[in-house]
């Protein structure tokens, strides 16, 4: 999909935004585009300026430069409501009702008290927390807080949802149930900003990326495209009687043992079916042969140190 195929889909369009507090630029000419059923990763390390660009995207706090454009709009008020925004930090009022919380939250974004307080009952029993309706947020686990501003994040059905380090506090199983959702509102065609400083959580999760660091845009595009340009002439090989085609210099550069298998770096140019076919023609009994693709921190590595 080329880039103006992109901007004329988007949903959400970042153009050269730029962001400084007191002389230091936490966002420097940052552009990006946001598709509707697609989940885009905002990825970088602490400070590199992921949850500066989230609150210019929702309008907490304005770019100096560039503009953010949602729906082919200037961000306005009735804009902001289609937006469901769950940020890092806790937002909970610690002595009031869960239950109470979710309807003043769905209130402020537009529902009615009626349609808020179903919706809140519908997403308190989908996220097994409905025992805990009336009950005071300081009552409530980490792990619980965090299922209820997921609640409050999505209950009024946003046509973009922003998560900012949204399984923080999570067990496995909980983290696996908001992945679930997040997945049930992809394919709803809701567009979804999933922003983490763990890139091994973006892996299984994103279609789009953005990877950041010290405040610019250091490689964007889609996942497997990116992995692809970074993908390396290398096989995760786990076969029995493998040796003599791994001996032929031409064939292989170097073998490297990992813990379950060996990793077989091919020499540039060296196909993989070659190697297959050799393996086979040798009576090798093999039980795993993959190409191995590069892991996004990785690649992010690579990326920032010039590699």
């Amino acid at each position: 999909m080329s880039d103006w195929e992109r901007v004329e889909d988007s949903l959400l369009v970042l153009d050269r935004v730029t962001k400084r507090f007191d002389g230091f630029t936490a966002v420097d000419q940052l552009s990006l585009t946001v598709c509707p059923g697609r989940i885009f990763g905002l990825l970088g390390p602490n400070g590199a300026g992921k949850t500066t660009t989230i609150r210019m995207i929702v309008n907490i706090i304005a770019p100096d430069e560039g503009q953010v454009i949602f729906k082919g709009r200037r961000m306005t008020p009735e804009l902001q409501d289609r937006i469901g925004y769950l940020p890092e930090e806790r937002g909970l009022y610690k002595k009031m009702r869960v239950g109470d919380q979710l309807r003043f939250f769905g209130e402020l974004k537009g529902m009615t008290r009626q349609a808020a307080e179903k919706a809140a009952g519908a997403w308190l029993e989908r996220l097994q927390l409905s025992e805990w309706r009336n009950r005071r947020a300081d009552e409530l686990s980490k792990g619980m807080q965090q299922k209820v501003q997921f609640i409050a994040t999505v209950m009024h059905e946003p046509e973009l949802i922003i998560l900012d380090e949204v399984f923080s506090g999570l067990d496995p199983v909980n983290a696996e149930l908001l992945k679930e959702i997040i997945l049930e509102f992809k394919a709803k065609g809701r567009a979804i900003i999933f922003s983490t400083h763990l890139l091994e959580q973006a892996e299984s999760l994103c279609d789009d990326i953005c990877l950041i660091n010290r405040s610019r845009k250091v490689l964007e595009g889609e996942l497997r495209e990116v992995k692809r340009m970074f993908r390396q002439n290398s096989i995760a090989l786990r076969a029995e009687g493998a040796g003599p085609a791994l001996e032929d210099r031409e064939l292989v550069a170097r073998v490297i043992p990992r813990n379950e298998h060996l990793e077989v770096v091919l020499q540039e140019g060296a196909s993989p079916q070659e190697l297959l076919r050799r393996l086979v023609q040798s009576g090798a009994i093999i039980t795993k042969f993959e190409q191995i693709e590069p892991s996004l921190r990785e690649i992010f590595i690579a990326k920032v140190s010039g590699v």
